[in-house]
């Protein structure tokens, strides 16, 4: 299962909820392009696949901007 916890220009942002083991992150896709984020200690790409550079600064201006939010959805569906 992997809950939507936000959409935004184009970009679903998303979690899997078998991933509660790692730091808090959080999946994006757009157009077959995937990538993961890390929440903490700072907002940061972990992983990229396909992203531009100018897409990926997009995703990370939204994160930092939905952050407390996104660390919310984080721990309700994985614990803290």
């Amino acid at each position: 299962m992997s809950p939507t916890v936000h959409r935004e220009k184009g970009f679903r942002f998303f979690f899997y909820s078998n991933e509660g083991l790692e730091p808090p992150h959080i999946h994006v896709v757009k157009g077959g392009n995937e990538a993961k984020i890390w929440l903490m200690p700072e907002v940061s790409v972990a992983e990229n696949y396909g992203f531009s550079r100018k897409e990926l600064n997009t995703i990370l201006d939204i994160v930092k901007a939905n952050l407390e939010k996104f660390l919310e959805e984080y721990y309700r569906w994985h614990g803290e």
